[in-house]
């Protein structure tokens, strides 16, 4: 039986810990002390059902969308959805777009009449962030690794809202190989939903160092069905490496102009491409204090 929902502070007494179920969210705010204190009641208090509403429709959550967005119940259903339907023209279900909808939805309840400096929501990675204005934030993404500094700082004006990452060595499935793609967009839901289908499209199509299992097979409830799902990518060579980042490239730049993501970086095998402008600082070179990690 699956126990409720659960909160606790950090052991540094500033981030909040939010756990129900798959959801593991990690909240800090900044601001007057009472605004923070009223923010943190309120997103405790919207924790309580938001994974319970998300089961409740969990069966249609896992049917494919369409470019025609379909009508759910729950605010966070909804906001998967709308993430996801511009895509659709590729196979892609709201559950791409979960946790990144979830932090929204915490996010929304955190700054709901309250005056803060800045928010952060991190759900396993995948985030949604506020910056009052003039603020900034410097966040910690996945994936890196190849030379390439480690940290993005997010000004305020950049409008950008949400960050997530998606890739075959995370949590979640990927019909791709990349080793991360993170991307910058409007919305945590909207980041999650694109990073999943640049993730997918850095790829090399039946390559034998790539081994690949049919998703149902690891999780028999998986949205992906008898899609196969990337488990081991093997020696690639360095043309092949550009190959599969190229194609994911594409996909990044089309949803660039299209309006959907604001940046986007894919690692694959010590390769980087970026799309858009994304503010990289070294990692000893930090402005501010806080790190949120992506």
């Amino acid at each position: 039986m699956m126990d409720g929902p659960q909160t606790h502070w950090l052991q540094d007494g500033k981030r909040l810990y939010l756990n129900h179920g798959p959801i593991d969210l990690i909240v800090e705010v900044f601001g007057e002390p009472h605004e923070c204190r009223r923010a943190y009641e309120q997103a405790v208090a919207r924790f309580q059902t938001i994974l319970t509403e998300l089961v409740d429709e969990l069966p249609e959550l896992r049917r494919p969308a369409s470019l025609r967005a379909r009508l759910f119940s729950g605010s966070t259903a909804r906001r998967m959805e709308a993430a996801v339907a511009p895509l659709a023209e590729k196979f892609i279900t709201p559950m791409a777009a979960v946790a990144g909808s979830v932090a929204d939805e915490i996010l929304g309840a955190l700054i709901a009449g309250r005056k803060l400096d800045r928010v952060y929501v991190n759900n396993g990675g995948d985030s949604a962030i506020h910056l009052g204005a003039g603020q900034s934030m410097t966040l910690a993404i996945a994936g890196t690794g190849h030379g390439l500094a480690d940290r993005i700082i997010i000004h305020a004006e950049d409008g950008v809202r949400g960050v997530a990452t998606s890739g075959w060595r995370g949590r979640s499935f990927s019909l791709g190989i990349a080793d991360a793609v993170t991307v910058l967009a409007r919305s945590g839901a909207e980041a999650d939903a694109a990073a999943t289908l640049i993730a997918n499209a850095v790829d090399l199509a039946h390559h034998p160092a790539v081994r690949r299992v049919p998703a149902r097979e690891l999780a028999p409830d998986s949205d992906l069905g008898d899609r196969l799902v990337t488990q081991e990518v093997g020696r690639l060579s360095s043309d092949e490496v550009a190959t599969a980042l190229d194609s994911g490239l594409t996909v990044a730049e089309d949803f660039r102009r299209r309006g959907f993501i604001a940046a986007s970086a894919l690692f694959l095998a010590g390769q980087t491409r970026i799309s858009g402008s994304m503010a990289l600082a070294a990692p000893n070179k930090i402005p501010g204090k806080e790190v949120a990690h992506a």
